[in-house]
């Protein structure tokens, strides 16, 4: 159905895109269980970055410890993660999205974006941008169709997998009145459970909720904003503005608990070198620093604190090792993890880095 051309948001999501490239490299494990991860050995410490959806049909997902994901699928072939294949990949299908005529592309990470569109047919114009990345890197995609980008991006589970789905204002609660907030695109485990102990289990009540009890309980910005997702209201605009990393950031992932404090510095300071290298080739100063430590079995603690604006690595390792200094004595260790934060260029648009992990 056509009418006036209007603007619409499209958010380009592809399917089961890690493994969907391993299996163009190696077309017979095509239709098999495929789990990536680590190095490819679940007997080591790793875990999932994606899964085909022959082995999510036995309850893989990405983040779930490898051996475990081993566990639940003894036949499936587990591959190491290639990030600079992936990235190849990713550049491609963006490169094709921006090919389209008059689209406005906003990466959201390898597997993601949206694109503003002028159309009066959406449905069409997304069914061609799912041919041309089709046929430009042999990778199928699902797109959501919204007239803003929480609907947008909602809808593309919907469409999964090939396929197409659109959401507005006017089935907006139709779709998603009566399913959980947890649904909803930025509301996790922790504040549905947060919102059920308020009474709000559901879209549509989230939807209607008060001020007063979502601000006592989310503070007057978060409590309002929780409310405009329950709506799938926001903005409408696709920023195509160059994305700027705010930080960098290492980890690692011990075979062995270490607790040595001498090795744990060691590690902290090797990560840490990583990690400046990666700012220095960004040209600006850090402004703050952050540790991230996994103690064993599996408790992770986040250490973070804001310094002077420096370019000095010898001080920027300096007020790192501070944040080292709070680690408990004589705990075993299984990760960790160092990250620098850098100052902002004043037209830069921030965002989470477009790549699988980070924290």
């Amino acid at each position: 159905m056509t009418g006036t051309p209007r603007s619409w948001v499209l958010h380009v999501d592809l399917d089961q895109f890690i493994a969907a490239v391993e299996v163009l490299r190696r077309p017979e494990l095509a239709g098999k269980p495929v789990i990536v991860g680590g190095r490819g050995d679940p007997t080591e410490r790793a875990v999932v970055s994606t899964a085909s959806y022959e082995a999510r049909e036995y309850g893989v997902g990405s983040g779930m410890p490898l051996r475990i994901a081993a566990r639940k699928v003894p036949d499936a072939v587990i591959l190491p993660v290639d990030a600079p294949t992936y990235l190849a990949a990713s550049e491609a299908v963006m490169t094709t999205l921006r090919a389209q005529p008059g689209a406005v592309v906003q990466v959201l990470g390898w597997d993601e974006a949206f694109v503003g569109v002028e159309t009066d047919d959406p449905e069409a114009d997304a069914r061609r941008m799912q041919q041309a990345v089709l046929d430009r890197t042999r990778l199928h995609c699902s797109i959501g169709i919204g007239d803003t980008l929480v609907r947008a991006k909602v809808a593309t589970g919907f469409g999964k997998p090939r396929g197409v789905f659109r959401l507005t204002a006017e089935n907006w609660l139709e779709v998603m009145g009566e399913r959980p907030t947890i649904d909803l695109w930025g509301v996790g485990s922790k504040v549905s459970k947060r919102l059920a102990a308020l009474g709000i289990r559901t879209v549509s009540e989230l939807a209607v909720a008060g001020d007063d009890e979502l601000t006592t309980e989310f503070g007057p910005r978060m409590g309002l904003w929780y409310r405009q997702l329950g709506r799938g209201d926001g903005s409408a605009v696709v920023d195509d503005t160059p994305w700027v990393a705010r930080g960098h950031s290492k980890e690692t992932t011990f075979q062995t608990n270490i607790v040595d404090p001498a090795e744990i510095e060691d590690a902290a300071r090797r990560l840490l070198d990583e990690v400046l290298d990666e700012v220095a080739a960004d040209d600006r100063p850090v402004v703050g620093l952050g540790l991230k430590v996994r103690y064993a079995p599996f408790l992770t603690k986040t250490f973070t604190k804001k310094i002077p604006s420096t370019s000095d690595r010898g001080t920027v390792i300096a007020r790192a090792m501070e944040l080292v200094a709070k680690i408990e004595p004589d705990r075993p260790i299984r990760l960790l993890g160092m990250r620098a934060e850098m100052a902002m260029p004043e037209d830069a648009r921030e965002g989470h880095t477009p790549t699988r992990g980070g924290w």
